[in-house]
């Protein structure tokens, strides 16, 4: 049984809006805007690295910081394995320096 040729043509109406509602949603021509001025973009990517550079080097910052207070609370323990690590660590570390 086919469908009246109204009733198609008004689901595919109904379609068509819903899609341009959902482009207009989107704000596709904002960001083909914002594309298109190449300085703009440029800047907006550079300040966005920047701030992900700072932000990973402040992470890694904290977290040696933590991992050295855990290891510095591990020697005080004297604990024989973790001890020995760490004392090969240390000689390491000052080879390299030298």
């Amino acid at each position: 049984m086919q469908e009246p040729k109204g009733e198609r043509m008004s689901l595919a109406e109904q379609r068509l809006e819903k899609w341009l509602r959902d482009l207009e949603q989107l704000r596709l021509a904002d960001y083909l805007r914002y594309v298109e001025d190449r300085r703009r973009l440029l800047v907006t990517s550079f300040i966005s690295g920047v701030a992900r550079g700072v932000g990973m080097a402040v992470g890694f910052t904290i977290l040696g910081a933590i991992l050295v207070l855990i290891l510095q609370d591990l020697a005080r323990h004297n604990l024989p394995l973790i001890g020995e690590l760490l004392d090969q660590i240390m000689q390491v570390v000052q080879n390299g320096i030298k």
